[in-house]
C-alpha cells in the first residue's frame, strides 16, 4: 500500500537488432483494477501517443485473474519439473530429482537429496508427482529455500525474493518459446526499450531489497519513485561517468588511488570547474543543458527569463517564482517539510540508514557532525538525506521553524554523493566530505542539525541566513553552487514521526523524487 500503485503497459514494436520502438501507453491504478467487479474483469484503455500524452493512437484490452496460491505453486511446480523430466511422465525419479536439485545450486540441499525426496514423496511409491513438488518447494520456501540458481540458465537468485525468483525463471522458461507476448519486471520504459541486450539479472520487482539502485558496483542505472505522480523514473546519467564512478568508488584499487593524491584532483578540478561555470563563455552551455534534462526543468517556474542569466553558474543557482513550491501545512510548525527539491532516503534511526543505505564502514552522527558540533542530542536520532542532482533547483529550505543557534564549517574532500559512492562500502562519503553544520533550535523538534554537504563539482556552499535569525519552515537557508550535492537532516531521537511512504521507499532502498515544501513528518512532542 505504501509503494507504487500506478502501472504503465507500454506497447513496442519489437526489434531484434536495435532497440525497441515504443509505439503507446495506458496507465492504471493496480489495487482499483484488481478489487473490481468481477464481470469487468476486460477492460479497455487508450494507448496514448509516447510523445503528447492527449493524442490516443489505439486502444488495449487488459484484463487480470486472482488465482489461489496453491495453483499458483502448482502451475510453477510442473514448468520446474519439465526441465529433469527427461522421459516427460510427468513425474520424477530419484536420479532426476537429484539432477534437479543440483541445477538449483544449493550445495545443502544436494547433499541431503536422499531426505528431500523422502520428504517430496508422500505416498512413498518412489516417484515425486507436480503436486508432491510444489508441496515440497511451498514447504522449504517457509523453512529453508532449496533454489538458488535458477535451473535453465544458472543465475543465482535473490533467495529472499519469492515472487522476483518465479519471473525469472518463468521468463526464461519461456525463452525462445513464443510464449513473451507480453513481458513485466521491467521498471521503466526506457529499460523495455533496451530489448534483447537487457540481461534477464537486472529485471527487478518492486519487492527487492534494492530496486532503486540495482545493487551497487554492478548498477547500470538508477531508478527513483516520484512522490507525486507515484512512477518509478530513471534517472539520468551519462554511462561513461557511472563507469568511472564504479571504478573509483566500488573498488578497493579506486579508493586506494584517492589516498594517493586524487581527492587533490577532485578538488582542484572543482576549483577549475567553479571558475569556468562563472565565466561569461558557460552562459552558452545553458542550452544544451535545459535540452539533456528537457522533461526535468519547468521554465515556466524559474523566476526570471532565460536571458537574464549572464553564466551557467547564475542559471545553475535559479531562483523560482513566489508560491512555485507550496508548503506543507504552512501554519503548522509541528509538521516539517522537505528541504530540497531531491531524491530522499528518510530512516527512523541511524542503525536503519547503515543498514539501508549508507555502506560506508566509518559513518557516524559524531563524524558527520564535526569534532565542533557536540553530538549527544542527536545520537540514533532520525535521518533524512536530499541529495540533489544537476538538473535540481538548487536552493536549500529550512524543513522546521525555529532559530539558528549555530554555523560550523567542517573542512573534508569532495567525493561524488551519487548512490554508487554512497553505497560504496570502501569509502565514507558523509563523513569526509566539505560540509556545514547548521543547528536549528526548535520548539516543536527539539534541536535539527541541518548539514550541507559539498560534492564534486561543488566546492561552494552558501547561507543566506546567521546565527540568531527566526526562520520558518519553508524559508530560503542557502544554495549550492556548480554540480550536484547533499543535505542532511538529523532529528533528535523519537521527536519526528517521517511519512510512512518515505519510510517504506528507504526500506527498499528507493530514494523518493520530492520537492520543497512536501511534507516530510509530523511532530511527536505536540
Amino acid at each position: 500500500k505504501n509503494g507504487p500503485s500506478l502501472a504503465r503497459v507500454s506497447v513496442f514494436e519489437t526489434n531484434k537488432l536495435s532497440s525497441n520502438k515504443l509505439v503507446g501507453y495506458c496507465e492504471l491504478d493496480v489495487f482499483d483494477f484488481v478489487v473490481q467487479e468481477p464481470e469487468l474483469a476486460c477492460k479497455s484503455f487508450d494507448l496514448l501517443d509516447p510523445a503528447s500524452s492527449s493524442k490516443v493512437v489505439g486502444s488495449i484490452f487488459l484484463s487480470c485473474a486472482i488465482e489461489d496460491p496453491v495453483e499458483t505453486e502448482k502451475r510453477f511446480a510442473k514448468r520446474i519439473l519439465s526441465v529433469v523430466d527427461y522421459n516427460e511422465d510427468g513425474q520424477l525419479s530419484f536420479s532426476e530429482f537429484s539432477h534437479l536439485i543440483r541445477a538449483f545450486g544449493n550445495l545443502v540441499a544436494a547433499n541431503k537429496k536422499e531426505e528431500l525426496f523422502r520428504a517430496a514423496d508422500l505416498n512413498g511409491d518412489g516417484v515425486v508427482t507436480i503436486d508432491e513438488l510444489a508441496a515440497l518447494l511451498a514447504l522449504q520456501q517457509e523453512k529453508e529455500p532449496i533454489i538458488n540458481n535458477c535451473p535453465v540458465c544458472g543465475e543465482a537468485l535473490q533467495i529472499s525474493d519469492k515472487l522476483n525468483a518465479m519471473i525469472h525463471m518463468t521468463l526464461c522458461f519461456d525463452e525462445g518459446t513464443g510464449n513473451q507476448k507480453m513481458t513485466g519486471g521491467f521498471l521503466t520504459d526506457r529499460q523495455a526499450s533496451y530489448g534483447w541486450m537487457f540481461k534477464l539479472s537486472e529485471w527487478t520487482h518492486l519487492s527487492t531489497y534494492d530496486v532503486g539502485l540495482n545493487t551497487g558496483s554492478s548498477a547500470s542505472h538508477i531508478v527513483v519513485i516520484d512522490r507525486k505522480t507515484k512512477r518509478l523514473v530513471e534517472e539520468l546519467i551519462d554511462s561513461k561517468i557511472v563507469l568511472s564512478m564504479r571504478a573509483i568508488y566500488q573498488s578497493k584499487i579506486g579508493l586506494r588511488l584517492m589516498d594517493q593524491g586524487a581527492k587533490e584532483i577532485l578538488q582542484r578540478l572543482s576549483e577549475k570547474q567553479g571558475k569556468k561555470m562563472n565565466s561569461v563563455e558557460s552562459a552558452q552551455k545553458i542550452p544544451n543543458f535545459l535540452e539533456f534534462f528537457k522533461d526535468q526543468i519547468n521554465m515556466a517556474e524559474v523566476k526570471y527569463p532565460l536571458q537574464h542569466f549572464k553564466t551557467f553558474n547564475e542559471f545553475f543557482i535559479r531562483e523560482l517564482k513566489p508560491g512555485a513550491r507550496p508548503i506543507a501545512s504552512r501554519n503548522r510548525d509541528d509538521v516539517a517539510v522537505c528541504g530540497a527539491d531531491c531524491r530522499l532516503m528518510a530512516f527512523q534511526s541511524v542503525e536503519d540508514s547503515t543498514r539501508f543505505w549508507i555502506k560506508g564502514r566509518k559513518f557516524s552522527i559524531r563524524g558527520l557532525l564535526g569534532k565542533n558540533v557536540n553530538p549527544n542530542a542527536f545520537l540514533d536520532g532520525s535521518l533524512v538525506i536530499f541529495r540533489l542532482a544537476p538538473q535540481d533547483y538548487h536552493r536549500f529550505h529550512v524543513p522546521v521553524s525555529g532559530v539558528i543557534e549555530k554555523f560550523e564549517d567542517v573542512s573534508g574532500s569532495l567525493y561524488t554523493v551519487n548512490p554508487i559512492a554512497v553505497n560504496s562500502k570502501y569509502c565514507n562519503v558523509f563523513t569526509e566530505n566539505k560540509r556545514t553544520v547548521a543547528i536549528i533550535s526548535t520548539l516543536e523538534f527539539g534541536k535539527v542539525a541541518f548539514v550541507a554537504i559539498g560534492a564534486t563539482m561543488v566546492g561552494s556552499i552558501n547561507f543566506v541566513r546567521k546565527e540568531g535569525d527566526h526562520v520558518k519552515k519553508g524559508d530560503e537557508l542557502g544554495y549550492f553552487s556548480f554540480g550536484g550535492s547533499t543535505v542532511i537532516c538529523v532529528f533528535e531521537k523519537y521527536s519526528i514521526r517521517i511519512d510512512e511512504d518515505l519510510l517504506a521507499n528507504s526500506g527498499r532502498s528507493l530514494e523518493t523524487l520530492v520537492s520543497v515544501g512536501m511534507q516530510l513528518g509530523v511532530s511527536t512532542r505536540t
